[in-house]
């Protein structure tokens, strides 16, 4: 693709996380910040001419390293009170790919994911053998403990309770999931995609949700759009979300944001389940809809700006 193009970038931390009276105004105000330190991570290798899975992959390893979102350190339990990550990268300029799924040991599985495309070997791999390619590789290992938080560990018990009492439809969107996600459009005209998460509170062991499935929870084309999405996994692959949002744009010519909002509010609508999105376009538009109360969610304006929110309202960040 020639000629140089502005870049874009746009991350999200989840719609899992939106009943606005389970966090105090601190931690609100902690995970924005979060939020636009992983904007500014990404923005740092493309303002410095740097190509877009280079970005994505900054944007969610710092969200990997936040207690605040679920992914990495402060991720979800599973039904066994165990932690299973998954996560995924999609280079838009040449399709290449690579993920990993229910892995324990990876400090940030977005790394793991970087170096499955780049082994090139394999697009997915899984559990025990990507903790050990990850670790082959010199990727930072820690113990499994290392990821566990008291708000996850309280997360689970509520979980347990409301099955225990026939309530689990009840739960809160923050009990039950949470993702997080990247893309962006480097100055190349070059798009990329990726997503990291811990599956949601008390779900089956061995259950594997949307992120690492590409096309589902992550995809980037070049030319057409970069799409990473948060919410019941389980939806989003039976859809093919990511691919479907795609798919309406090359074909149907649609715009990011028409895509984006039809797949969303329209396909999904019947489902009665929380579910959000980041999207890039070729041309640079971000698209961010989501059909809960809210979402974790960011981008980089024209003006070189930092906007973040968790619900209606966004905040303005300057970069520096």
């Amino acid at each position: 693709m020639s000629g140089m193009q502005r870049p874009a970038l746009a991350v999200h931390g989840g719609c899992g996380v939106m009943a606005k009276l389970n966090l105090s105004e601190e931690a609100w105000i902690a995970a924005r910040a979060d939020l636009a330190r992983a904007l500014r991570a990404g923005w740092d290798v493309l303002s410095a001419g740097g190509p877009a899975p280079d970005a994505v992959e900054a944007a969610v390893a710092v969200m990997e390293d936040s207690p605040h979102f679920n992914a990495g350190y402060g991720a979800a339990l599973n039904r066994a009170g165990e932690h299973e990550l998954d996560a995924a990268i999609m280079d838009g300029a040449t399709l290449a790919t690579g993920a990993v799924t229910a892995v324990r040991r990876i400090r940030n599985p977005v790394k793991a994911a970087r170096a499955v495309m780049q082994h090139g070997d394999a697009v997915l791999l899984a559990s025990a053998a990507a903790d050990r390619f990850a670790e082959d590789a010199g990727l930072d290992m820690v113990p499994p403990d290392y990821f566990k938080t008291e708000r996850r560990a309280e997360a689970l018990a509520a979980m347990k309770a409301h099955e225990a009492a026939g309530t689990a439809s009840a739960a809160s969107e923050a009990d039950k999931h949470g993702t997080v996600g990247a893309v962006a459009l480097d100055r190349d005209g070059h798009l990329a995609a990726a997503t990291s998460t811990g599956g949601y509170s008390n779900q089956p062991e061995g259950r594997v949700g949307d992120t690492p499935i590409i096309g589902a929870g992550t995809y980037a084309r070049d030319g057409v759009c970069a799409v990473s999405g948060t919410g019941r996994g389980e939806y989003f692959m039976r859809y093919v979300v990511a691919h479907e949002i795609a798919s309406r744009v090359a074909y149907l010519g649609e715009t990011v944001s028409q895509a984006a909002d039809k797949v969303i509010h329209q396909d999904l609508e019947p489902h009665n389940i929380g579910a959000g999105l980041v999207a890039i376009g070729a041309d640079g538009t971000v698209a961010a809809p989501y059909n809960t109360d809210g979402m974790f969610r960011g981008w980089v304006t024209e003006t070189g700006a930092f906007c973040v929110g968790s619900h209606h309202r966004l905040f303005r960040i300057q970069d520096r």
